[in-house]
């Protein structure tokens, strides 16, 4: 008779989240539920090397008022929640 080796299921593989996130800077809570927030990044000069850092504004959803200006957050890519909040909110520190 053969015997049957049982050998333990591998554990799922640890998938990188689809959720496109970005780190940046609190810059405006003025408005209620929603905070500006500035995403930099650095890039090189095609032709003459440079490093450049380039900025982009987002408006994230706050629920709670609870993040103030010069906090660091993560913002994360969801569902258009108003019409100048384009698609980002869920901030996490």
């Amino acid at each position: 008779m053969s015997e049957q080796v049982e050998t333990p299921a591998a554990a799922p593989a640890a998938k990188g989240s689809l959720i496109q996130t970005q780190i940046g800077r609190v810059v405006s809570d003025k408005m209620n539920k929603t905070v500006t927030v500035l995403v930099e990044h650095r890039v090189k000069h095609p032709l003459y090397g440079k490093v450049v850092r380039r900025s982009r504004k987002y408006h994230a959803h706050d629920e709670n008022n609870e993040y103030k200006e010069g906090d660091l957050v993560e913002i994360e890519a969801c569902r258009k929640l108003a019409n100048d909040r384009k698609g980002q909110g869920h901030l996490n520190t």
